[in-house]
């Protein structure tokens, strides 16, 4: 489907579904890779579409758009198509465990799995009380020690990046929900320069191997390296993350890593690490959890 005929449809379009749907046939046409926020086109165009609207919840879905929209809607789609670049940046707004995040070329589009770990408050694996500490590490955007903060009662979060500019996204997020008590910012490489003892740690950190990063479609080459790349196998954060941990951790804390599609290389890699491989209703996969005693055990047999 070329731009003219898109913009055809979506003027002519009789209802909202069916502008989604050519929205959805013009990414599909044009072989998009999804998985900055949608696995697939549909998903794409429907949140096109609701980015023009505003997200209004007075939007008639049974009436046409309107030609303003309309128009509004071709810009961002061929945008998308021409440059490649993921929606959330073109829109510069993304969604993690049901909270809105401003987000652009400086971070992560989020996209975790973590989130419904997070919103469960870490349940069954660790019991997260007020007063609890939190550790997140490798923040970008922000939106996981956001969500913490959100979802775990007076729980009290520190989160590190070693990038100054994925900071200043981070900060813009913790003021929009008003957080900056209970969110804490730290430029560091893993682990923050503190002796606090965490109830939690928990991280996404870069696990693509640098063989990987040049293979991948043109979207992730839009998002910062550095967040992406974990060395040459692609598990240097995570070991050094879970080598670091232990003594950071409160009694009966836990670690929670997540190491996306390298989970089988990691897994094969580390054979004795008894971790605990999570399942997601949301789908994804590829994190796992320790409690304090089974990373005391593995660092002690390593």
């Amino acid at each position: 489907m070329t731009r003219t005929e898109l913009r055809q449809q979506l003027l002519g379009a009789r209802d909202c579904e069916a502008a989604v749907a050519s929205l959805a046939d013009f990414f599909a046409t044009h072989a998009l890779a999804f998985g900055h926020g949608t696995d697939n086109a549909g998903d794409e165009a429907f949140w096109v579409l609701r980015h023009v609207q505003r997200w209004r919840d007075d939007v008639d879905w049974g009436a046409p758009p309107g030609r303003d929209l309309a128009l509004a809607a071709l810009d961002l789609a061929v945008q998308r198509v021409e440059s490649r670049k993921p929606l959330a940046y073109l829109t510069g707004e993304a969604w993690f465990a049901g909270l809105r995040f401003a987000v652009d070329e400086r971070v992560l589009v989020p996209r975790s799995p973590l989130a419904e770990v997070i919103e469960r408050e870490f349940a069954p694996w660790c019991s997260v009380r007020p007063g609890d500490r939190v550790l997140e590490i490798g923040t970008g955007s922000g939106c996981i020690a956001i969500a913490v903060a959100h979802y775990c009662v007076d729980v009290v979060v520190d989160a590190t990046d070693v990038s100054a500019g994925a900071l200043e996204v981070a900060a813009e997020n913790v003021a929009r929900y008003g957080l900056g008590e209970r969110v804490r910012l730290h430029r560091a490489d893993l682990f923050p320069p503190t002796d606090v003892l965490y109830r939690v740690i928990v991280s996404n950190p870069p696990y693509v191997s640098a063989r990987e990063m040049a293979e991948l479609p043109p979207e992730y080459r839009h998002e910062p390296e550095v967040a992406l790349v974990g060395g040459e196998s692609g598990f240097e954060p995570a070991e050094r993350i879970l080598r670091g941990a232990l003594p950071r951790l409160a009694e009966g804390g836990c670690v929670f890593v997540e190491v996306g599609g390298g989970a089988e290389a990691f897994a094969e890699a580390h054979p004795r690490l008894p971790a605990t491989w999570l399942t997601f209703e949301r789908g994804g996969d590829g994190v796992f959890v320790l409690t304090a005693a089974e990373l005391e055990e593995f660092l002690r047999a390593d």
